[in-house]
């Protein structure tokens, strides 16, 4: 059974008039109302947030900051992790929310409309889908999924579901990479030919260990089940926190962990949105890796598309980090920290005028969430659109591991042609009892 988010708030603003009349008889608070600017309980949407690792207090700290939201419960299977979030929460409310070691009995609480995961990519289908079932809605990290397969089933269960998902793919949320984008869809360089992607190389330690020695795992930390469908290899600290991302059972490289970002900005300016490549080839430098991490540390991607574009996606040694469309008549390039230019300085004045193609303007990348919980429309990334994305990466990394076999895809039917070998790598399986 899933949740009716409407009819669980009206009951909720009904149940709250009903205790202050008993309370105060012929007194109703006004924060029960949502009065002088406060937001009334049953207009609040309860959150609960999973995996308060690296990006977890980020998005947490987002939503603590909004009125109209009420994060109402925490969840890790680290236990300092865990304690960190308690924290971040007592700090903004004065006092922690409840804690919880299997998410899943966080999901089954009346109180809860929708879930925050950052959670590792091996992780991310089994509890989005987890999520969805409860009929709750979803805020997930990027990538969208571990495999294409994943990434394919999370797509269906939130569909089936009736959820709306944002992906943590705040670029689009930053008006540099909307009006890049946006220029481009509107022909203000012509048309549109070639697309550089540049990405990081290497591995980086984000506040992780490179330490490859097996030991036990430490106490606090519920091991067996961060390994969850992954193949069961022992303990050491370079396999978890933060860096589990450079071995490919856990995530895809720094590939994968960036395609969400500038890929997703290259397809936003290329109108694919709803389509894909169909051929994708790629090679990648494996000189670097340990005992642990086994992902490339650089890597050259290229994707062909139907109309005749090309997108080259390598990394920041070989193609400067940023998303750059070239068109016959000029080029425009984006990247982080308000970044946009032109090779035409004048192109960057114009605005987009009536008739033409305006992209969605999203100002707050978890505002537009909520807004969205709210009206029920589409976020300004919801999962078809990641998936979409996230199947380049994808298809480039099974080149890769395939010494830079070409691959045929199919992008409306969404299967690679001709390839069994190809085919059999869209997904993996897990480790028992787990399952999608």
């Amino acid at each position: 059974m899933t949740k009716n988010n409407p009819n669980r708030r009206s009951f909720l603003k009904s149940s709250a008039l009903g205790m202050g009349a008993c309370l105060f008889p012929g007194i109703i608070p006004s924060t029960v109302l949502g009065r002088d600017g406060a937001v009334a309980p049953s207009n609040k949407i309860g959150i609960g947030c999973v995996g308060m690792g690296m990006m977890g207090p980020g998005n947490m700290g987002q939503f603590l900051n909004m009125d109209d939201v009420q994060v109402v419960g925490v969840a890790d299977i680290d236990k300092n992790a865990l304690a960190g979030g308690l924290n971040q929460v007592k700090g903004r409310y004065g006092q922690a929310c409840q804690s919880y070691h299997e998410y899943r009995e966080m999901f089954a609480r009346k109180d809860i409309d929708a879930v925050m995961l950052a959670v590792p990519d091996h992780w991310h289908a089994i509890a989005a889908i987890d999520a969805a079932k409860a009929g709750l809605d979803i805020y997930g990290e990027k990538p969208l999924s571990h495999t294409f397969e994943e990434g394919l089933a999370m797509c269906k269960a939130v569909e089936r579901y009736g959820r709306i998902w944002q992906t943590g793919s705040w670029q689009r949320s930053e008006s540099n990479f909307r009006i890049g984008a946006e220029l481009v869809r509107n022909g203000r360089i012509g048309k549109l030919q070639n697309v550089e992607v540049g990405l990081p190389s290497g591995y980086g330690l984000f506040g992780g260990s490179s330490d490859t020695t097996v030991m036990e795992a430490p106490a606090t930390l519920d091991y067996d089940r961060w390994l969850g469908p992954a193949p069961y290899m022992p303990y050491s600290p370079a396999r978890v926190h933060r860096v589990w991302r450079w071995n490919y059972d856990y995530g895809g490289g720094q590939l994968m962990d960036w395609v969400g970002h500038h890929v997703d900005i290259a397809h936003w300016g290329m109108g694919m949105d709803e389509s894909g490549p169909v051929e994708v080839y790629g090679t990648g430098d494996f000189s670097e890796t340990t005992k642990v991490w086994n992902a490339a540390s650089k890597y050259n991607v290229t994707a062909k598309y139907a109309n005749g574009v090309v997108l080259h996606i390598a990394d920041s040694t070989q193609t400067p980090m940023g998303t750059k469309w070239i068109g016959d008549q000029g080029w425009i390039y984006v990247d982080r920290g308000n970044v946009i230019r032109s090779s035409n300085s004048e192109i960057l004045k114009e605005t987009v005028g009536a008739g033409e193609i305006k992209l969605y303007d999203s100002k707050n990348h978890w505002r537009n969430f909520i807004d969205c919980i709210k009206t029920r429309q589409a976020t300004i990334t919801p999962c078809q659109t990641a998936h979409r994305s996230a199947t380049v990466g994808h298809l480039g990394l099974i080149s890769i591991k395939l010494g830079g076999r070409k691959i045929k895809f199919d992008p409306v039917a969404q299967k690679i042609i001709g390839d069994f070998t190809a085919r059999r790598m869209l997904g993996t399986s897990m480790r028992s009892p787990w399952k999608i």
